[in-house]
């Protein structure tokens, strides 16, 4: 075994994906000597599934990793070939971000970034074991045979964990397709007693562009001009191009019904749990047998290729059952297979197991990220990377961790949904996970979240200034609203707005607050509100109109924080507190919750069992 005695390091990331790439990045930039190892030098920051960031829910976590330091949304910006803001028809808490890269531009623009970073070292290697001195990690052994040292280690290795891939009824081990598993990392922490899961994930076809004919389907434009993910953005300037819809029909699900005896889905092949709200096609024809058609979104995987991603139709059946059902579909009726679909069983590790840092409970100084903790989606893969990133490097520094909550992000509701949940299947994010979503919205990320990026060092003066230069405008639209009036007199005003036989002066702010004037309305005539940045703009017209809606989550919130404030020790005998029934001693030493208000948030702990863990606290 040889080592590298000559270089140190503070913090070591298992694994170059998204949670990987975002947690390298955050602990190398607050000044931590960092090593990113990765199995393929050539596939940092890979997007194994659809060339897509954002949407719904994820759009939120994307922004609100930009507020915080982190890279995705200046990543998309940069390499984004079309933009598209969802639900915008609905009200500000639920619209959405959503783009497509262009896969190569990402992983490209990625490795670079990762490569110039000060203080972060890229390297190829395949871990094999950790080392561990006692109950602490110290680092990490590969199959190279090398030996690299560090103070907190970090995991996020997708679905590399015993990875078995299957298409059709041939399966074989493999983390990707075409790459190898990591074996022997989950034997190892199932040895020192840390439950270990099985989950599955699934991928679909990828279509020759040349084999489809576009003239059938329809076409789905982008946004224009389109908006970008990061506060950093002032506009995106790349080519834009259009995505096509199109949907399966009875003839498909025919084709798909008669091919269920060669699926391993549905021959026992697979025991992995699959995504509930990401269905494979054979899944959906199966479950919802009333409906006779399921869209296909086909997304183009970038400007220098023509291979075509058609969401909607992931499968695991064999490559002809797959190019049979695809070409019954509309504008696919002579497509091409470049790449077959295929379903992915691992191994992750139920997240209850972790602290809200992402550190794990039984060995100090090791975090795991991404779907080694039951999650699927680039964007919640890059949220908790970026928390365990930053968590590593503040206890490397001595500091106090950064403990998100569900009141301050989405990344909060995330993280304490699988510590104190945990999850039997991927966890995907969605707005309705939310209590507080009207205040947790995407425009208003970085009010939320960048100061506190800046406390833990990993915002710089740039990203700083132009917060506080937004934080500005704001204010001081809010008092040029709070100031103005409108007067009886002024009758080219009262006429534009429909508002006839107005008796006495209103504030510009009032005149806002009504639902049929915008204040695009007010603009029109104020000359300092047409100047008003678009971002600014959009921030005090929604602050003004939703100011009641506001005010009343804001008072939830004050109540959700005073049982939060109770803390919990984490040394403290659930068996030693009379009254608590044996489910809920157990399910309570088994999670070891923090705060009074996370141990009211496990599934079966009761109000009674609540009151009385209230009161042992206070005698305590």
């Amino acid at each position: 075994m040889a080592t590298f005695p000559a270089k140190s390091y503070e913090v070591i990331v298992v694994g170059a994906g998204h949670a990987g790439c975002e947690a390298a990045l955050a602990a190398a930039r607050m000044g931590c000597a960092t090593l990113l190892l990765t199995m393929n030098l050539d596939t940092v920051g890979l997007m194994s599934c659809n060339p897509a960031i954002g949407g719904l829910a994820k759009g939120h976590l994307v922004k609100e990793i930009d507020a915080l330091g982190g890279e995705m949304g200046r990543n998309i910006d940069a390499t984004g070939i079309q933009f598209r803001t969802l639900n915008t028809k609905k009200g500000p808490a639920v619209r959405a971000s959503r783009a497509q890269a262009d896969r190569q531009l990402y992983r490209q623009r990625l490795k670079l970034l990762i490569e110039d970073q000060p203080r972060l070292d890229l390297k190829q290697g395949t871990v094999q074991s950790l080392l561990l001195a006692g109950e602490r990690v110290e680092g990490v052994v590969t199959r190279e045979g090398l030996t690299f040292r560090a103070r907190a280690l970090i995991l996020t290795t997708g679905t590399f964990l015993k990875g078995l891939v299957h298409v059709g009824l041939t399966s074989f081990p493999s983390g990707r397709a075409g790459e190898p598993p990591a074996e022997g990392i989950s034997d190892q922490l199932r040895a020192l007693g840390m439950r270990v899961g099985r989950l599955k994930t699934g991928t679909p076809s990828r279509l020759d562009a040349h084999t489809i004919d576009f003239s059938r389907l329809e076409e789905q434009p982008g946004d224009s001009p389109p908006r970008p993910f990061s506060f950093l953005t002032p506009a995106i300037t790349r080519p834009q191009v259009p995505c096509h819809i199109t949907y399966t029909n009875e003839r498909t699900h025919e084709v798909i019904r008669s091919g269920l005896h060669r699926s391993p889905l549905y021959t026992g092949k697979i025991s992995g749990v699959g995504a509930r709200y990401c269905p494979s096609v054979e899944d959906k024809v199966m479950r919802f047998p009333e409906k006779d058609r399921h869209q296909v979104f086909l997304e183009p995987e970038g400007l220098q290729t023509r291979e075509i991603y058609p969401n909607g139709v992931s499968s695991s059946l064999p490559p002809d059952v797959q190019l049979a059902f695809l070409r019954t579909i509309a504008g696919l009726e002579r497509v091409e297979i470049m790449r077959p679909g295929y379903a992915i069983e691992y191994d992750y590790f139920p997240p209850t197991q972790l602290r809200p840092t992402l550190e794990t409970r039984d060995l100090a100084g090791l975090y795991h990220a991404g779907q080694i903790n039951g999650t699927s989606g680039y964007e919640e893969a890059a949220a908790q990377g970026l928390v365990a990133g930053i968590n590593a490097a503040l206890a490397c520094q001595g500091r106090e961790p950064l403990m998100l909550t569900r009141d301050n992000s989405y990344i909060g509701v995330l993280i304490d949904d699988l510590v104190t949940l945990g999850t039997e299947e991927p966890y995907r994010m969605f707005t309705s996970r939310s209590e507080y979503r009207l205040l947790l919205r995407e425009d208003n990320a970085d009010l939320r979240l960048t100061p506190l990026g800046r406390g833990v060092g990993l915002v710089d003066e740039e990203r700083w200034r132009v917060f506080n230069l937004k934080q500005e405008r704001i204010e001081g639209g809010r008092e040029l609203l709070r100031q103005g009036r409108l007067l009886p007199g002024d009758s080219a005003m009262l006429e534009d707005l429909g508002l006839r036989g107005l008796s006495e002066a209103r504030s510009w702010e009032d005149l806002l607050r009504r639902p049929e004037i915008a204040l695009a309305d007010l603009a029109r005539h104020v000359a300092e509100l047409r100047a008003l940045d678009p971002a600014v703009a959009e921030q005090i017209e929604i602050q003004v109109k939703y100011a009641g809606y506001i005010a009343r989550q804001q008072e939830m919130v004050e109540r959700f924080r005073r049982t939060e404030a109770v803390r919990i020790p984490e040394d403290l005998d659930y068996t030693a507190i009379p009254g608590l029934t044996a489910e809920v001693r157990e399910k309570l030493q088994r999670v070891r919750p923090h705060t009074l208000g996370q141990a009211a948030r496990i599934s079966g702990v009761t109000p009674a069992a609540v009151a009385i863990l209230s009161v042992a606290l206070r005698r305590r």
